[in-house]
């Protein structure tokens, strides 16, 4: 799998970290593996136990199988998994403005 195709991809089995949360609850700093996924929501398996994640509300790292980290905003994985393989994406109209230009970039 190649990085630029993360928004497409199965992310069921994928480590993840939420970076932001713009949502109510804290959900910064939470991590797991991928369990489940609805049209709304990750589910990941914390470790101990299961949390559910709002995708609009967030700023996640997904660990690919090769080891290498991309960072995508929740906002485009927002539909059901099989949807999402058709969905035109409008990247700039999808998520400008919702983060800080800088939690984009490690460090």
């Amino acid at each position: 799998m190649r990085p630029v195709d993360i928004v497409r991809h199965e992310l069921i089995g994928l480590r993840c970290r939420v970076v932001r949360s713009l949502g109510p609850g804290s959900w910064e700093g939470l991590e797991g593996v991928v369990v489940d996924e609805t049209r709304n929501t990750l589910v990941l398996d914390t470790g101990s136990g299961e949390a559910r994640v709002v995708k609009e509300l967030v700023l996640l790292d997904f660990e690919l199988p090769s080891g290498e980290v991309v960072r995508v905003d929740g906002a485009l994985l927002v539909g059901r998994p099989e949807e999402r393989l058709t969905k035109r994406l409008r990247f700039a109209e999808t998520v400008r403005g919702r983060f800080d230009p800088e939690d984009y970039v490690d460090g």
